[in-house]
């Protein structure tokens, strides 16, 4: 089967492999569309050890299944599916908790197992949901980041969001700016560097944007809020500026949630966290639950998916790659479809 291949540092290229044998719990889908995830792209430009050559990455994905294991129940050959992006154990106590996406021995698409940048790719049946008739695939493959979002908004429920503040217009920024908007009924401002990025942000109903080129995120979000600040904040980014942007923007007792990766050290000033009783949260993935949240958001034509995603066939997959890694203008998101 032909696959975007990741043999060494720096280096992508189409390439023929053999089909993965089916284990009995198993189906063989054929791959319809697969992501580019921001991990991904710094996975390639770090030289990031989480996914050492040689593999095929890829865990946005979408298909129909081809083949089914000697031991899989409820699915059949020709189903339309949509994938969660990790394979949980289902027995630690992660697990029994609820918290399948933080599972101890979790396995990721792309990184501990072959992923779908590819024609084919083996799924264990439990990952695997319904992929509605009236979701396009390019869209279907962005369940797993739109579940992100959602992941995010279901996280904060506990604090009474009106305006929210999301700083990076990337696929994920944009994912839970549509989230917040949808599920939160959040008015949400959204920051970026890029015109491009911003004006899809207005596109998917921002209420503002900011380029922090020209204006101060913390100034505009005091300005908006009567000087309180934001009662939510998202760093979709993940630098150290943005993530103390974040806090700063915040109103008393109001929480930020971390989903950017993009440094890891930073300084932090403790005082702006306790003393006006900020919370700062993480969040990783997303519950399998979330996805079909995702998916039914799409179905019922709540979130857009589509009108800002690229599209490269497989075997432009290198350059698609390139095109999502340089991000300039409006490559934002790029879904690869075998």
């Amino acid at each position: 089967m032909r696959t975007l291949f990741y043999p060494a540092f720096d280096q992508l290229e189409i390439r023929d492999v053999d089909l993965t044998p089916l284990r009995p719990d198993e189906v063989r889908v054929q791959v319809a569309a697969c992501g580019i995830c921001g991990s991904e792209l710094e996975t390639f430009k770090n030289h990031s050890p989480r996914r050492a050559p040689p593999i095929v990455m890829g865990h946005e994905f979408c298909g129909v299944i081809a083949e089914t294991g000697a031991d899989v129940r409820g699915w059949r050959e020709g189903a339309r599916v949509v994938s969660n992006s990790l394979v949980p154990c289902g027995r630690c106590v992660r697990c029994e908790r609820g918290d399948t996406h933080l599972c101890a021995q979790r396995q990721i698409f792309g990184m501990h197992r072959p992923g779908a940048f590819a024609d084919y790719v083996n799924v264990p049946a439990r990952c695997l949901i319904p992929w509605p008739d009236n979701v396009p695939a390019e869209a279907a493959a962005l369940a797993e980041p739109m579940a992100n979002g959602l992941h995010v908004a279901n996280l904060t429920r506990h604090l009474a969001v009106s305006t929210a503040l999301v700083i990076g217009a990337g696929p994920i920024g944009l994912f839970c700016q549509q989230a917040l908007q949808v599920v939160r009924g959040a008015r949400v401002l959204v920051a970026d560097l890029s015109p491009e990025r911003l004006a899809v942000a207005r596109k998917l109903g921002a209420a503002r944007t900011i380029n922090p080129r020209e204006e101060d995120i913390v100034k505009v979000m005091q300005a908006e809020t009567g000087g309180e600040g934001a009662d939510l904040a998202v760093d979709a980014v993940g630098a150290g500026i943005t993530k103390k942007a974040s806090i700063e923007a915040l109103r008393p007792g109001g929480g930020v949630v971390w989903i950017g990766l993009h440094e890891n050290a930073m300084t932090l000033d403790s005082y702006a966290i306790t003393l006006p009783e900020r919370q700062v949260l993480g969040t990783y993935a997303a519950k399998i639950e979330e996805l079909q949240q995702a998916l039914d958001l799409m179905a019922a034509g709540k979130v857009d998916a589509l009108s800002w995603v690229q599209r490269f066939p497989l075997e432009d997959g290198v350059t698609g790659f390139h095109r999502a890694l340089a991000a300039k203008g409006n490559d934002i998101k790029v879904v690869i479809a075998p």
